[in-house]
């Protein structure tokens, strides 16, 4: 079920210049990472997705609902869960009660959420850690209870916000096993300014340039933009470079 956008604007007031501007885009089931320099308009662009922001022009859908309608937001928000860059964390709670906590703000029941949250903490494998408190746990385990929270109310679509900032080598490389494991369960569209993210754990690629698309396809159509004479642990660099005419690493 694809998360569909059709002719939207969004400006933060009247005087600014859009910052998503007439956009029309459908992603393909799958993972997909957006990429973009900063200020490409792929934060604005996961708000509007998950209906935290709503467009001016235009309109958001995920299947038949719609991110504006009040009547069936609820609906809406249970299929399409959403992570900002800052995930707020309760770090007094265990990861059980944190993420059980979610679900039930979603708008699950309390004994449903309880009884869900360790399933979801097994999926991104913190078992281990269910009974420790969330402030105890590393960048990366915090990154991975983000997602189970974000999962625990059986959302169809994931939208991560730069999730690897902070991220150290290791914790980058789980969290993109943790993409590929997640492959056919739920779709999820991750946004980063960092080439570095685009690995085999996604199928699609979108490049966002000042609020529009610039390309659309998969990650072998995206390295075909590389120059012929780039070396082969550089062509992704050189690929977005040939579509943006600069890197931002």
């Amino acid at each position: 079920m694809p998360l569909h956008y059709q002719s939207c604007t969004f400006r933060y007031s009247r005087r600014t210049r859009p910052v998503i501007d007439r956009l029309d885009l459908s992603f393909s089931p799958g993972n997909t990472v957006l990429l973009g320099p900063n200020g490409a308009g792929k934060s604005t662009m996961l708000a509007l997705g998950a209906s935290a922001s709503a467009p001016q022009e235009g309109m958001v859908r995920f299947g038949e609902l719609r991110s504006t309608n009040s009547k069936t937001l609820h609906d809406y928000r249970r299929k399409v869960s959403w992570l900002p860059q800052r995930a707020a964390f309760l770090p007094g709670m265990t990861c059980q009660e944190h993420v059980a906590y979610v679900g039930w703000l979603k708008g699950m029941r309390e004994r449903e959420a309880w009884r869900a949250a360790p399933a979801m903490i097994e999926r991104v494998g913190l078992t281990a850690k269910i009974k420790d408190k969330v402030g105890t746990l590393s960048g990366g385990q915090q990154q991975r209870l983000a997602i189970a929270q974000a999962l625990v109310h059986d959302a169809e679509l994931l939208l991560l916000d730069e999730p690897t900032v902070g991220l150290d080598p290791n914790q980058r490389r789980r969290f993109h096993d943790l993409l590929a494991e997640l492959r056919g369960s739920v779709h999820v569209i991750v946004s980063t300014h960092d080439i570095a993210d685009l690995d085999q754990a996604f199928d699609e690629v979108v490049v966002l340039e000042n609020g529009r698309p610039k390309f659309q396809g998969g990650v072998a159509e995206f390295e075909s933009y590389a120059d012929s004479e780039s070396v082969p642990g550089r062509r992704l660099e050189s690929a977005y470079s040939a579509l943006l005419g600069s890197v931002e690493l």
